[in-house]
């Protein structure tokens, strides 16, 4: 099945098989490794990339529904060799331990912004319920989001 769809702000046209998993193709055919996979059924949210401005598990997209999209991965929140500001936030906030759930962390709290220009603490919490951490225990990210949010609102 031949797709075109947008990857990181590149437009993409590719034959693909339109069953094989997002996390598969992204991972696999286009090397996207800042992609993890956790649970592989949708309850973890390592691998969570925005499809549309939606937050979405890639392990339970099949690379068929991508068509048309515009998808962002950890990846493509670099720009010109600058983090995004979620990322520096959460580097500045020790909310990274091992690293595992970070991209999916950060990509749903990215996805929540994009939505929504003044979140608060109860919809960040919301956003990232389906974002589990074995390591740090939330705090540290909550944290790294506070500052993000009250950074914003001093701009």
């Amino acid at each position: 099945m031949n797709i075109k769809f947008k990857i990181n702000e590149k437009q993409m046209n590719i034959d693909v098989d339109p069953t094989k998993r997002l996390i598969d193709f992204l991972r696999d055919d286009l090397n996207l490794k800042g992609v993890k996979e956790g649970c592989s059924e949708g309850e973890c949210g390592a691998c969570t990339v925005i499809m549309d401005s939606k937050a979405v598990t890639s392990c339970t997209v099949l690379t068929g529904q991508i068509n048309n999209t515009e998808i962002i991965t950890i990846e493509g929140l670099e720009k010109n060799g600058q983090l995004d500001k979620i990322q520096k936030s959460f580097i500045d906030n020790g909310a990274i331990q091992c690293g595992f759930c970070t991209p999916g962390m950060i990509l749903s709290i990215k996805a929540l912004m994009m939505n929504n220009e003044n979140p608060t603490m109860d919809d960040v919490k919301e956003a990232i319920e389906g974002n589990l951490c074995r390591c740090t225990g939330y705090a540290s990210i909550f944290e790294a989001t506070r500052a993000l949010l009250a950074e914003a609102q001093n701009e």
